[in-house]
This record gives C-alpha cells, sequence and structure tokens, in this order.
C-alpha cells in the first residue's frame, strides 16, 4: 500500500510539473515582445537601421528609424562605414523551432542583424582606454547593419591604414572562423589541405589562410567557381559536380570540411592516418533546418564519438572573439597574403535584397552592406 501511495504521488507531482511547465511556456510565448512593439512616434536621436520584427523569410527584413545607441563605459559607439553578412543572419531570421528556442519564442528579443562592423570611432565608454573618436577600426558588432552601433571594446583592433573599410568589414566572423578552424586542425607547412567548401566568405579566407602556412592546398567547389579558388592560390581544385574527393586516391593532413555533407567514414577514407577533419561548419546559408540539424547531430553523435576510437580526429570548436587574431587577418590583407573575395557591395537600404541572394545559398566569398554618406 505503501508504494502505491508514493507511486500515486508521484504521478500526481509529475502532472502538476507539466502543467506548470505548459503554463510557463504559453505565458512566455505571448509575453515575449520587441522593440517593435513599443516603438514611439517620436526618437529623440533617430538613425537608420536594418530591422526584423518576425520571423519568417528575408521579406520580414525592412529598414527603419531608430534611437542612435549611447556606449556604456566599456563600450565604443563606432560611425558604422561598411558591415557584411553571413549565414548567422539569414538563419536568424527563419520561422523555425531551433531558433525560437534560442531568439525568443514568439518574435525575436534581439531585432537587429549584422555582427561584422568596419568604420569610426565616434564616442568611448569611461573605461575605453584603447581607442578614440576618430579612430579607424573594424571587428565584431551585434546590430551593425545600421548607421551606428556600440560594441566592447575587446571586440575591436584598429584597421590598417591601406585595407578599405568595405574589406575590413568582410573579415571579422569569416576570418576567425577559417583562422582558428584551421589552428583547430594543427596545420603545418607542407601539409595536404583540403577545403571542403571554398568558395563561401568562411571557405575563400580558408583556402588563403591555409597558403600562408605553407600548405598545399586542394578546394573543393562547382565548375562556376573553378577560377575563382585558382585565383586566390588553390594549388588543386576538385569540381564536386564531376567528381567526389571522398573517392579519390589522394590522403590529407587536414580536411577543414565547412559543408559536412559526407558520412564519418568516407572522410576517414581520405585523411592520412593521423590526419585531422575539422567539423567548420554545415553548407552555409543555403542548407535548410532540416538539413542543418542532421548535420549538426552527425558532427557532434557521429563523427566526434567515433573519432575518440582512432589516430584520425574530427574536432569542433566555436569561433571566439581574439583581439590578436583580428589583428593577424588585418595585417594578413595588409601584407597581402590574404583578399577578401567580396562579390558584391549594397546600400543600407539595398540590405534586405542582399539578405535574399544570401539565403539562396549561392553567394561567392562576402556580400558587404555600405552605409555611407549617400545612405543617411
Amino acid at each position: 500500500m505503501k508504494l502505491k501511495r508514493i507511486l500515486k504521488w508521484g504521478a500526481r507531482a509529475l502532472l502538476f510539473a507539466l502543467i506548470l511547465a505548459f503554463l510557463w511556456g504559453f505565458i512566455a510565448y505571448w509575453r515575449s515582445t520587441n522593440e517593435c512593439d513599443h516603438k514611439t512616434a517620436a526618437l529623440n536621436i533617430p538613425m537608420k537601421a536594418i530591422l526584423y520584427c518576425e520571423y519568417g523569410s528575408p521579406n520580414v527584413v525592412k529598414l527603419d528609424y531608430v534611437e542612435k545607441p549611447v556606449p556604456t563605459d566599456n563600450q565604443v559607439l563606432i560611425e558604422v562605414r561598411a558591415a557584411s553578412l553571413n549565414a548567422l543572419d539569414a538563419y536568424m531570421i527563419r520561422d523555425a523551432w531551433l531558433n525560437r528556442l534560442i531568439f525568443g519564442l514568439r518574435k525575436p528579443r534581439d531585432t537587429r542583424l549584422g555582427r561584422d562592423v568596419a568604420g569610426v570611432v565616434e564616442a568611448v565608454g569611461k573605461n575605453v582606454t584603447q581607442f578614440k573618436p576618430g579612430d579607424e577600426v573594424f571587428g565584431i558588432c551585434r546590430g551593425s547593419l545600421a548607421e551606428y552601433a556600440c560594441t566592447l571594446e575587446r571586440a575591436l583592433v584598429m584597421k590598417p591604414a591601406n585595407v578599405t573599410f568595405e574589406q575590413a568589414a568582410s573579415l571579422p566572423l569569416a576570418g576567425l572562423t577559417a583562422l582558428q578552424g584551421l589552428r583547430q586542425g594543427k596545420i603545418q607547412p607542407g601539409q595536404k589541405v583540403l577545403i571542403n567548401g571554398a568558395t563561401g566568405g568562411v571557405g575563400t579566407f580558408a583556402v588563403q589562410i591555409a597558403k600562408s602556412f605553407g600548405a598545399e592546398v586542394t578546394a573543393v567547389c562547382s565548375t562556376r567557381n573553378v577560377d575563382l579558388v585558382r585565383s586566390i592560390g588553390a594549388d588543386h581544385v576538385n569540381d564536386y559536380t564531376k567528381e567526389d574527393f571522398t573517392k579519390s586516391d589522394q590522403r590529407y593532413d587536414v580536411i577543414f570540411d565547412n559543408v559536412c555533407n559526407h558520412s564519418f567514414f568516407e572522410r576517414r577514407r581520405v585523411l592520412t592516418a593521423k590526419g585531422i577533419c575539422v567539423l567548420a561548419g554545415m553548407g552555409g546559408a543555403g542548407v535548410r533546418e532540416g538539413q542543418a540539424i542532421g548535420r549538426i547531430a552527425g558532427n557532434l553523435f557521429t563523427a566526434r564519438g567515433l573519432s575518440s576510437f582512432t589516430d584520425q580526429k574530427f574536432a569542433q570548436y566555436m569561433t571566439r572573439i581574439s583581439k590578436d587574431d583580428l589583428i593577424m587577418l588585418g595585417d594578413l590583407v595588409q601584407a597581402g597574403k590574404a583578399r577578401p573575395v567580396i562579390e558584391r557591395t549594397y546600400k543600407l537600404s539595398d540590405a534586405p535584397e542582399a539578405l535574399r541572394q544570401l539565403d539562396a545559398g549561392h553567394a561567392r566569398g562576402k556580400l558587404v552592406i555600405t552605409i555611407g554618406e549617400e545612405s543617411r
């Protein structure tokens, strides 16, 4: 009788917990709002910015007026001259359950887009010591698709004088992802390195950074991009529309896998005995939600798990903000060892069109948004 009573009370407690969880989720869903819901008619100091107030396609993205930000004690206010798009910007606006869990249940909490920035320091917080008004900088900044944006001092570095704002804006997220990923592969001079997905923002930087490290680079791309990857230094090109690199006789010390569209065993086959496959991405902005989740699961549970039993390793990492790495990227461009591949530049008002191109999955290199005097 005592066991039955315990089970009965346990079932009631579980039911009560489920009801509370449902109610909490229901309330949280309908209480979730964003700045679009509270926008006032009069703004003290208005500026133009790209917003997305709802989830959906790139059609939900719009140019609107918002309040000009004010830097906190540890922040830098930037007059934005250029920003570039990344796959993250296309992912964030999609109406997908994973996005709602991360970015806001009913509506996105943060309505601003853009992470890469290049511009001129407008003002600094009282604790900022490395920058002053008038400095030309680049780095990582939330909400950079705007006339002005604030970010932390540690996320910025000085822009080299001979690097344009457009070039500098294309560097941060894609460049850091490529650089830090190749380090995960423990790349060494003379090694054979394969870049799978060599023509997006991350891929074009990965090809050039690998070459700057002294590697022999094979780039995987489609027919239309063969000349592009050769022009940025690839020693060999694998046209995936004609041949599958996992079925070749070549072996690679490092595979920088920016697509993850092959199985664990297929990739193992073309790694050297102690080769490393760096799980850098899942195919860019054109990959749909189902594909993305499948590739993420394959990376986390299959490739990482099985590689613990072999000398061949599958390495995964999170891109992090690093001043030293941002400086290194700027130096590579300044020295001519890397050239940002910019397919097209857009005005701020045309950012929705740029996002549509990015979301279609056909962008080569970077799409850059310029925010100059003509946009103001």
